[in-house]
């Protein structure tokens, strides 16, 4: 029998844990995004620069971007177009929905029960 212990998904905390893709992450050129979204580079660049929309560079130094990234610049603009705000209240606006969408998760899970005294006591 083996007597070495076997780590179990409640032992491995997330600062100790290491993941591997079994498969290669997709990523979306600078280009292939433009293409997608219809919007010309250089406003994705910017959007990048406001930290709008999140990127990264490849080997070569050029952005890179998730698949989801078409579907950000689309929330951007109907933002943008619908509720006429500026690109620095659309961050705190997508910040704003993020942190609502990870409340509703909570709660959807049972974590965000309500308790008799609040929190801040």
């Amino acid at each position: 029998m083996n007597d070495r212990p076997v780590r179990t998904g409640a032992d491995i905390t997330a600062s100790t844990a290491v993941r591997y893709a079994l498969v290669p992450v997709h990523r979306l050129s600078l280009d292939a995004v433009a293409r997608l979204s219809g919007l010309h580079p250089d406003l994705i660049r910017r959007f990048v620069a406001l930290g709008l929309l999140d990127a990264d560079r490849d080997a070569a130094g050029h952005l890179v971007f998730d698949p989801t990234a078409p579907a950000v610049l689309a929330r951007i603009q109907r933002l943008r177009s619908g509720l006429c705000l500026n690109y620095a209240s659309i961050g705190l606006v997508l910040d704003l929905l993020d942190r609502i969408s990870l409340l509703e998760a909570a709660v959807r899970r049972g974590h965000g029960t309500r308790s008799e005294t609040p929190p801040w006591t």
